[in-house]
């Protein structure tokens, strides 16, 4: 069974350590510009500023959020609107929400799942993945640490990720503890067809029997899905590659990210304290955003594949002869 860290996942305004530093949720500040303020000369000089610092990072490490994920038309549960039936995520991604009432949690999960075998990754994940590959090939390094549980950026291409949330297509054992990929369409028969997310929608009330088990011999056991609920700890292990990939950045990218989920939203923060370059890609300013260098307003799809793009300095070693 993976080791859990001591960090659990929170929101704003409760304050939460990392080493010897703390942020708390509601401190941070606004660009007096705003989102909409930005001239296109600004906006310029941000991107071949960026640009310069990017051509030299040697170790880049990239944090997406929901905004990254809502571009490809996943959705994010979150503000106005964010309901499945007449709950928020945060009624339903909670162990006790689970132990009351797992077939509810089960048709949400399974509602989600299926959602996301219709998505594909936008412009943004492709940047990403690009980048990664690209890089690599130069003795340079591209770190993804996602709070994003679809796996899209897997599907993109990118190969050194780590999904601090768990994610939507494993699943964990309540009796023995096994984790594992889980890609079945329904999960369980008992599924098929279930989890309708229309708020006049009744629930299946699935008989705790039926809701997909665990496979491993003699066990069978009740199944949860693999991911990180609002309460619960991290795994000490993703957190600690985590850590270590934010240690040793000399360029971060905060992309698609509210910064108030946390421990993640302390991560970025961290690391522009210590002088490291951070530069902010979304669609509105963050509690954050004060805090990072740089700051690209707009849809991630559209601001990243520039600032991730080739440079004029790479030398083009994938290039053959």
């Amino acid at each position: 069974m993976r080791r859990r860290s001591s960090h659990s996942c929170t929101r704003p305004g409760r304050r939460c350590s990392r080493r010897a530093g703390y942020c708390n949720g509601d401190e941070g500040g606004r660009r007096e510009e705003g989102g909409g303020g930005e001239t296109e000369r600004q906006r310029g000089d941000d991107l071949a500023a960026f640009r310069k610092i990017f051509s030299k990072a040697k170790n880049i490490a990239i944090i997406t959020g929901a905004g990254v994920s809502a571009e490809s038309g996943v959705p994010t549960f979150r503000g106005a609107g964010g309901y499945w039936r007449k709950w928020q995520a945060q009624e339903l991604a909670t162990p006790e929400a689970f132990s009351r009432n797992p077939s509810r949690v089960w048709e949400f999960y399974h509602y989600r799942r299926e959602v996301m075998l219709t998505k594909n990754p936008n412009p943004a994940h492709l940047a990403i993945a690009e980048c990664e590959e690209r890089l690599s090939k130069q003795g340079r390094n591209v770190a993804v640490i996602t709070q994003n549980i679809d796996e899209l950026h897997r599907r993109a291409g990118s190969k050194n990720i780590l999904e601090i949330h768990g994610s939507l297509f494993k699943t964990r054992c309540m009796s023995c503890g096994h984790e594992a990929a889980n890609y079945k369409s329904p999960i369980c028969a008992a599924l098929k067809g279930k989890g309708a997310p229309e708020p006049d929608t009744h629930d299946a009330q699935i008989p705790v029997k039926d809701l997909p088990r665990c496979e491993q011999t003699g066990c069978h056991g009740l199944l949860r899905p693999a991911v990180v609920w609002f309460g619960e700890t991290l795994d000490s292990d993703t957190l600690t590659h985590a850590e270590a990939a934010l240690d040793s950045c000399d360029l971060c990218l905060v992309v698609g990210t509210s910064s108030v989920v946390y421990p993640a939203a302390m991560f970025a923060p961290q690391v522009a304290a210590r002088g490291v370059p951070v530069a902010e890609f979304n669609m509105e300013n963050t509690p954050a955003t004060m805090r990072f260098k740089f700051h690209f307003h707009g849809p991630c799809g559209t601001t990243l594949p520039p600032a991730l793009a080739r440079h004029e300095t790479e030398l083009c070693t994938d290039q053959t002869v």
